[in-house]
Formats: C-alpha cells, sequence, structure tokens
C-alpha cells in the first residue's frame, strides 16, 4: 500500500545552512528517502532580518497531517526555534507542511492544507515547483510549474546551493 506523500516548506535565518542540514538529516533518519530541492536565498518577509535560505521537501509517511505537524514542530524546536518572539521573526528552523496528497484540510493550530503561502510567497512555490512540477494545486487545479511559471517573482529566483546541498557537496 503506498504512503501518502507530503511537500514540506523549509526555511531558516539563522546559522542556516547548520540547521537545514540538520533538518534534512532528521527528516531522512524519520522518514527514510527525502527529495529536497535546491536552496534558495530570499529577504526576510515582515520584518527586518538576515536573508533567509529555503527548501521544500518531499516524503512519504504514514503519519496523519496533524501528527505529521507536531513531529515538524518537535523538529523546530530541537533546533532551537523560539515560540515566544513575534510570528514574524527571525528562525533556526521554520517547517510548515504544505501538500498531502491532494487532501484539503482544515487542522488544529495553523494547520491549512494546501499551505495558503503556495500561491501567495515565490519562496514557498519555486522549491516546491523544482521538485514536484506536474503536481496539481488541490484548489486551483494547476501544476506547480504553470503556478510557478505565472509568478515573475519566483521565475527571477535563482539557486544558492543545487545538488546534494544537505550533505555538503551542493553547488
Amino acid at each position: 500500500m503506498l504512503m501518502p506523500t507530503a511537500y514540506l516548506s523549509l526555511g531558516s535565518n539563522v546559522d542556516p545552512q547548520r540547521n537545514l542540514c540538520a533538518a534534512a538529516a532528521a527528516l531522512e533518519k524519520r522518514f527514510g528517502r527525502v527529495e529536497l530541492s535546491p536552496l534558495y536565498r530570499t529577504p526576510a518577509v515582515g520584518f527586518e532580518g538576515d536573508d533567509f535560505l529555503n527548501a521544500a521537501a518531499r516524503i512519504e509517511t504514514g503519519l496523519s497531517p496533524d501528527a505529521l505537524d507536531d513531529w515538524l514542530h518537535a523538529l523546530e524546536d530541537a533546533q532551537g526555534r523560539r515560540r515566544d518572539v513575534p510570528r514574524f521573526s527571525s528562525r533556526t528552523l521554520d517547517i510548515d507542511l504544505v501538500l498531502y496528497d491532494d487532501l484539503v484540510y482544515r487542522g488544529k493550530g495553523n494547520l491549512e492544507l494546501p499551505r495558503p503561502e503556495l500561491l501567495t510567497q515565490p519562496f514557498v512555490l519555486r522549491p516546491m515547483a523544482d521538485i514536484a512540477p506536474d503536481v496539481l494545486h488541490p484548489v486551483v487545479g494547476r501544476s506547480l510549474s504553470a503556478l510557478c511559471a505565472a509568478n515573475p517573482e519566483a521565475c527571477r529566483m535563482n539557486p544558492f546551493a543545487t545538488g546534494e546541498w544537505w550533505r555538503g557537496s551542493g553547488g
């Protein structure tokens, strides 16, 4: 039986390469094979701060969306994520569940599938389109590559690191 496929958005602007590499290793340890996009450097959104490094990940999981979201929050916490600061602030690690198969769902807390930022934030859309170009957005019915092509800001984004950057061999 096939397990559900989940797509995640990862970001950090506090020691980002170390924190994102640690997150990739934790994902691989928990879920096995992880497909990761290139890394992109993007400005902080909603506050003045250091640039973020952003990527997307594809995993297969037997966890429900809520259980996966809880696991991702625990991973953020293990990487030093502070929750006693303003929502828009520097972060050691930010991981969001963006897609879970073609599920449209509102869970506990801020869990919403598909994640709305997929349509509004190039730093979420572009890495996702890199690893899942033919996946259809479950609400608007367009492929991620088509959504990316229609977003001029996403089209202008250039990778900061490619290859297996999480293993120290990125470009």
